[in-house]
């Protein structure tokens, strides 16, 4: 059984309504493989497919936001950020959602869960969906990508 891990956030955030993207790598931190990324996905639908996967497999699933970063000096900005989350020995030394009023937290599970009350931010309790439906939502959020 593996882990899924994903941020939580306020009901009405922005971010539910990004491309979601799923990093597969090894549970444990041996570097025995390289991670893999899977996506972009509705949100829901990337809930599901790494949930299944981590039932049955030895793996760590993050399931994110795909931040639609369009030019060298935003996604520099944001690499700035995470290196400025880190300290010099490597070890987390900050929340990058500190000043973000729809972050509420981060969700780590390591078996499925069922969903909470009105099943607006259940991590764990999506059910994978079906191929059909993944080629769809593709679709969905191709036309929901800003274009100048």
């Amino acid at each position: 059984m593996g882990a899924l891990v994903t941020v939580q956030l306020a009901e009405g955030a922005p971010e539910y309504a990004l491309p979601w993207l799923i990093t597969f790598g090894p549970l444990a931190d041996d570097g025995s493989w390289e991670p893999v990324v899977c996506g972009p996905y509705e949100r829901a639908h990337a809930l599901g497919l790494a949930g299944a996967v981590a039932a049955d497999d030895e793996v760590v699933a993050v399931v994110e936001p795909m931040w639609p970063k369009v030019s060298v000096d935003e996604i520099r900005a944001e690499l700035a950020a995470a290196r400025q989350w880190t300290g010099a020995d490597g070890e987390y030394v900050g929340d990058p959602f500190d000043d973000d009023p729809y972050a509420v937290g981060s969700y780590v599970a390591s078996h499925p869960e069922p969903a909470d009350g009105d099943g607006a931010d259940a991590a764990a309790g999506e059910e994978a969906p079906e191929p059909a439906e993944v080629r769809a939502a593709f679709g969905r959020i191709w036309a929901a990508l800003p274009r100048d």
